[in-house]
């Protein structure tokens, strides 16, 4: 397991978002991120209580903040979300890392692989090592539709459950491309895709 991309990005404005198929005008996002630290690049990025330096959440009330200040994904999905673009656009393109709006991409640790409440360390065990835990599955928006190109892109995340997952930080410090990635488990309740599935039945998981 281990990181291999850093991504930030700015609040901006996404034009043309759709909202319930609707006009919604120009929203603000910062789901647009760029790699800053790559395996053949690996600069260090900071990482603090509140997320990434350089890296900004336009809505806070949904992700963000102490309890969401990190999202990962999961590089191995990339060649889905290839292949759906490709379907729903007729266009095959690779796409860049950080197009999931993830601040990690990692590689080796899937939604089925992690649970609810592990404590992630990235780095080594020096006092530079990055020290985060496991806090939520995520649920995605039109935000997401804007990002992806096709209005269904959110309602495919959901089904899939290729979501990703927010983490808490625990302890702040560097991270690059190229780090190792280790788990420490917590009471291993629940694991990620299992919480999503929970969430999606029961109704509890509103799409943020």
């Amino acid at each position: 397991m281990q990181v291999v991309a850093v991504c930030v990005g700015k609040i901006a404005p996404l034009w043309g978002g759709r909202e319930n198929d609707q006009p919604s005008g120009k929203v603000l996002s910062a789901i647009v991120k760029t790699p800053v630290s790559l395996v053949d690049d690996p600069q260090p990025v900071a990482v603090g209580l509140l997320g990434l330096d350089g890296d900004e959440q336009a809505d806070l009330s949904v992700h963000g903040g102490r309890d969401k200040a990190v999202y990962a994904y999961p590089v191995e999905h990339y060649p889905v979300w290839r292949t759906l673009r490709m379907q729903a656009l007729k266009i095959d393109e690779a796409l860049p890392l950080g197009s999931m709006g993830e601040n990690l991409t990692l590689s080796g640790l899937t939604e089925d692989r992690i649970w609810i409440g592990d404590v992630v360390t990235i780095g080594s065990a020096s006092e530079s090592a990055v020290v985060l835990r496991v806090a939520a599955p995520r649920s995605p928006c039109f935000k997401f539709n804007h990002r992806m190109g096709f209005k269904h892109a959110s309602k495919m995340m959901v089904q899939s459950g290729y979501t990703g997952f927010y983490l808490q930080v625990m302890r702040p410090g560097l991270v690059r491309a190229g780090d190792r990635v280790s788990i420490t488990p917590g009471a291993r309740l629940m694991r990620v895709d299992e919480q999503h599935r929970f969430n999606t039945t029961s109704g509890q998981g509103s799409l943020l």
